[in-house]
């Protein structure tokens, strides 16, 4: 049940097929429902240990006057996921706006890249707290993201 990341990979920009970054979970006995296989409430948690993996790489991605909140999310289940599994979900970034990021994600077997699990998307928003207005995305994810601080 290893919650270490496997690596980012390098990306050109937001639309590169390689992923932005891998994260590797092992399925925990708590997460599986009445049907003995994880819940389905569970792969958004595992989606936002992912991104944390991810932002743990990146410097200062948010600060007391911005920070990313999930501003959607979309999931598409394409098979249950059994007890015992270790899983690896992928991230990769497809859209940098203004003040938003859009990340689609597979979660896939980590010994079967091709038994899907999962797929879809969630925009991130990075926002002033107090205020709760919008703010520029952080040079820093811009550049995490393969994308320069101009674009």
């Amino acid at each position: 049940m290893s919650n270490s990341s496997t690596g980012i990979a390098e990306s050109a920009t937001g639309a590169s097929h390689a992923p932005l970054f891998v994260a590797s979970l092992g399925v925990r006995w708590r997460d599986l429902d009445a049907f003995n296989h994880v819940n389905n409430s569970n792969f958004l948690t595992y989606l936002e240990e992912a991104r944390l993996q991810w932002l743990q790489h990146v410097r200062d991605w948010f600060s007391e006057d911005a920070m990313p909140v999930l501003a959607a999310s979309e999931l598409q289940y394409r098979r249950p996921i059994p007890w015992p599994a270790s899983l690896h979900i992928e991230l990769r970034c497809t859209r940098l706006g203004t003040s938003s990021m859009t990340i689609a994600h597979r979660i896939v077997d980590a010994d079967d890249a091709g038994r899907l699990y999962c797929d879809g998307h969630v925009v991130m928003v990075w926002m002033n707290p107090v205020s709760g207005k919008a703010m520029p995305l952080p040079a820093t994810i811009r550049t995490a993201a393969g994308v320069s601080s101009g674009g």
